[in-house]
């Protein structure tokens, strides 16, 4: 008489006998958050992310050169809020990748490395609980992580300047209540692209195994979409690229906002997040545990990884052209000239009330511009440094036109710095002396944003 003994960890995801139940996934997520909380890497991402933003922007405002090529880096002497988002500016390029990595990145390598797989897999018998408990948890650290990001940046300004206005990228003003709102929903709309870096990191995780590039999945990945978005690509490409959303929280700053971009940039990364957790998923349930080796990784990588993950992009590629009838750059004279003198009427009302002089009006500046990209040489689109533009409004109370002259630097995501290049008397000084206080000249240096999308 022979006995025959059962391998659960490769007998299939649900193997195991009607007695001996899988544990349940609570069980298993709280085994899973307490070995992620065990590891020094988790503790000093919890105390960097949750401290090391407010202690830098408080420390930063306490100088006197501030960070005026960052995105409301200027206005961090004005305001609170500026310095959060400045922190989430950075945050989007290297903060939140770094993250999706260390956290998501590793959560199946390290048993790996370890190579305790048998011994959980025959402990849990189930590979779907185990594999719903290792996202969820990751999921649940990076959440806890960008929480920290925002609140210890938030703190930071607060405690340094206080609640003040805020100026937005059209030079309007937006209250402390208004700026507290949208400083918390461009740091919710990041999430989206933050959720599909982790879920590329589980992808990577699973199919990658001990090898150290599945830890660097993210980086990479989100270095790859980084280097993309500086590229004049179309903008039905850009904005179906899943990082896009780490750029485009900047529309909620104008007035009115630019939604469509944001709610495209949103809802392709929660695509992307989806469609990778699903491949991983699939990966993780028909992997061979027994194969220490883990020899048919890169087959599986491309076949359940690369390929599909393309696919993806293609579609939303198609689908973002199809519903927006976007073309070319997104970038003509007509919005450079729309965007400019509007931002630069705002900045000048601005400007005029911290020189306490008579309050003016838009209707009353009457402002347009006229811009050209290459002296006029060539197609009047795209982005570039070589944009000039030269603004004239109606000087109230004086019945005459003035004009100021500004170069324009702009991104191909729209973005732009106009660099006044005169007159002094408007737009030549950093700062402005009112009333025996030292400010900053609104008009010296603004960022503007061009909306990608047609009719804006």
């Amino acid at each position: 008489m022979t006995t025959t003994v059962v391998d659960t960890a490769a007998a299939g995801p649900e193997a195991g006998t009607a007695s001996a139940r899988p544990v349940p996934v609570a069980r298993i997520l709280r085994f899973e958050l307490v070995k992620q909380f065990s590891t020094l890497r988790v503790r000093l991402l919890i105390g960097l992310c949750w401290l090391g933003p407010g202690v830098l922007v408080f420390a930063i405002d306490q100088q006197s050169t501030l960070p005026s090529d960052t995105l409301f880096g200027r206005w961090m002497h004005a305001t609170g809020w500026a310095g959060s988002l400045v922190v989430l500016g950075v945050a989007g390029t290297w903060a939140l990748p770094l993250v999706t990595s260390m956290v998501a990145g590793d959560v199946f390598a390290t048993e790996d490395r370890l190579g305790t797989w048998r011994h959980l897999l025959i402990a849990v018998r189930s590979h779907r609980r185990i594999f719903a408990a290792k996202a969820i948890a990751s999921v649940t650290v990076i959440l806890l992580l960008v929480a920290g990001l925002t609140a210890s940046s938030a703190v930071g300004g607060l405690l340094a300047e206080g609640d003040q206005p805020l100026v937005g990228l059209d030079g309007h003003q937006l209250t402390g209540g208004d700026a507290a709102g949208k400083v918390l929903l461009a740091w919710a709309c990041v999430l989206a692209p933050t959720l599909a870096l982790a879920a590329i990191g589980l992808l990577g995780s699973v199919a990658l195994g001990r090898s150290p590039m599945g830890l660097l999945l993210p980086m990479l990945a989100a270095l790859g979409m980084q280097v993309a978005q500086m590229l004049p690509l179309p903008v039905v490409v850009r904005l179906a690229l899943p990082g896009y959303a780490f750029i485009s929280w900047n529309g909620l700053f104008a007035d009115p906002q630019q939604l469509g971009p944001l709610l495209i940039g949103v809802g392709v990364s929660l695509v992307w997040a989806v469609v990778a957790t699903a491949l991983a998923y699939l990966l993780f349930l028909r992997r061979d545990f027994t194969n220490l080796n883990n020899a048919s990784a890169g087959r599986r990588v491309l076949s359940l990884g690369v390929l599909p993950l393309a696919g993806v992009l293609a579609a939303t590629v198609g689908v973002v052209a199809v519903t927006t009838g976007a073309g070319g750059s997104g970038i003509n004279q007509d919005k450079v000239q729309r965007s400019v003198a509007t931002a630069f009427a705002h900045l000048y009302r601005l400007q005029q009330e911290q020189m306490r002089q008579p309050p003016v009006t838009e209707a009353q500046l009457q402002t347009f511009a006229a811009c050209d990209k290459s002296e006029g040489l060539g197609a009047q689109e795209g982005s570039g440094n070589d944009w000039r533009c030269t603004v004239t409004w109606n000087v109230p109370g004086y019945n005459v036109a003035a004009q100021a002259i500004y170069q324009l630097d702009v991104t191909p995501n729209g973005r732009y710095i106009a660099d006044g290049d005169g007159p002094v008397q408007v737009n030549g000084y950093f700062l402005i002396v009112t009333g025996g206080k030292v400010v900053p000249n609104p008009l010296w240096q603004f960022d503007g944003n061009v909306d990608l999308l047609p009719g804006h």
